[in-house]
């Protein structure tokens, strides 16, 4: 009889590092679950992130315009930002910005803000590109003050004579990267 109790001692013995050890190993898995949860909300986070700055960066572009309806009468537009996309540059208007090409072949004045000249961004006919500006009238002041900028020359301020309305680009993102073949 001793015998029997001795041994169920030695069980009793051992059953207490055990259930330390079963509770050290379930703490420490759930301490990795927790880690894990953590780890994917912050992707989570990191993704809601950037998709919030692709939205911020759609809402500032303004409107988007087909090329069709600019085409159409740009007059409704003045004042408001807007954006135009896919169309491509027909040429350059000096180093203030450039024509771009609308679907009926007939141009659109770009002008470029000191912002966007100072991105340094080398633009070239052809060129498929989003442009995102403010539309206004076209006037003499305006066309003056190119002049005077030095930005237009004298063969460029005679064509821009002829908008009526121009859009003063504060964005631009290229739809062929430059260097590449404008010609889809």
């Amino acid at each position: 009889e001793m015998g029997d109790r001795a041994s169920r001692r030695g069980a009793v013995d051992l059953g207490l590092p055990l259930m330390l050890v079963a509770f050290i190993a379930i703490g420490g898995f759930l301490y990795w679950l927790n880690m894990q949860a953590q780890a994917e909300l912050a992707a989570k986070a990191a993704i809601a992130e950037e998709i919030a700055a692709e939205e911020a960066e759609l809402a500032a572009m303004g409107d988007f315009i087909s090329g069709e309806t600019l085409q159409r009468d740009p007059s409704p537009f003045t004042g408001r930002v807007i954006a135009v996309e896919g169309l491509s540059i027909a040429s350059l208007v000096g180093s203030q910005g450039f024509w771009l090409e609308l679907p009926n072949n007939n141009p659109f004045l770009i002008s470029l803000t000191e912002a966007v000249k100072a991105e340094g961004h080398t633009f070239s006919p052809g060129m498929t590109l989003t442009v995102s500006g403010t539309v206004y009238a076209m006037g003499d002041s305006v066309l003056d003050a190119w002049s005077a900028a030095g930005s237009v020359g004298e063969g460029d301020r005679l064509a821009a004579e002829f908008a009526t309305h121009f859009l003063e680009a504060a964005r631009v993102k290229f739809d062929t990267e430059p260097g590449m073949d404008g010609g889809n």
